[in-house]
């Protein structure tokens, strides 16, 4: 199984660059790949703050790499939890953050907004408190 890197998650879904761009999409579908944890949290970031996605097209994109058939996703369901609560109005690293908790009593945080936002989920994920 390959691990792949964000830049090569990048070019398949950016796509611009087009010969890396092949070389990416070929590279996901050739074998089996694993995408880390780290990775989709890296990639939110650099299509959030460098090619402007929106929330949307972020949570699409993550589930859609959350499902691929030779994928391995690190914490795959913390992912599409993640992306659905983006869809929600939620950051997603602190949706992220908040879906790797489950199990835990609960999340404690500053953010206050965080709090308020976490307060209308029904995630099996901890209650957000503000501290």
């Amino acid at each position: 199984m390959r691990a792949l890197d964000t830049n090569v998650l990048v070019r398949a879904l950016v796509q611009d660059d087009a010969a890396q761009g092949r070389r990416a999409l070929a590279c996901l579908s050739a074998q089996p790949v694993y995408i880390p944890i780290t990775v989709i949290l890296e990639l939110e970031w650099v299509l959030r703050s460098r090619f402007g996605y929106s929330p949307k097209a972020i949570a699409d994109a993550m589930e859609k790499l959350a499902i691929l058939e030779n994928a391995v996703v690190g914490e795959q369901a913390a992912v599409v939890a993640a992306a659905r609560k983006m869809r929600q109005g939620w950051d997603f690293a602190d949706a992220l953050h908040h879906a790797l908790s489950a199990g835990c009593d609960d999340f404690a945080t500053f953010d206050t907004a965080l709090s308020r936002r976490a307060g209308r989920d029904d995630s099996t994920a901890p209650p957000v408190i503000a501290i």
